[in-house]
């Protein structure tokens, strides 16, 4: 199987040369990854029961969310509920 990388990891990874070597393995990675490529990884989420590490917030409290990011207190990423921006 391969395994794509999407985006840079805050610290190095640590990469098992020899597990990808005898288990015929690939790692690739890319910055971005286009609409098919989100789609696909949606798709395989959702049938698999793949959950993000989020934590939605309502636009309202994005000062907020802010605030928590200048002092570290953020365990996940921040996603705007944009259905609170009506």
């Amino acid at each position: 199987g391969t395994m794509t990388l999407v985006g840079a990891p805050e610290t190095p990874l640590p990469v098992g040369v020899m597990s990808l070597l005898f288990g015929r393995r690939r790692l690739s990675g890319s910055i971005i990854g286009g609409i098919r490529e989100t789609q696909e990884m949606l798709d395989f989420c959702g049938e698999h029961g793949i959950t993000a590490d989020v934590e939605r917030i309502p636009i309202s409290k994005i000062n907020e969310a802010f605030d928590r990011l200048l002092r570290s207190d953020v365990k996940y990423r921040f996603v705007i509920d944009m259905a609170t921006l009506k």
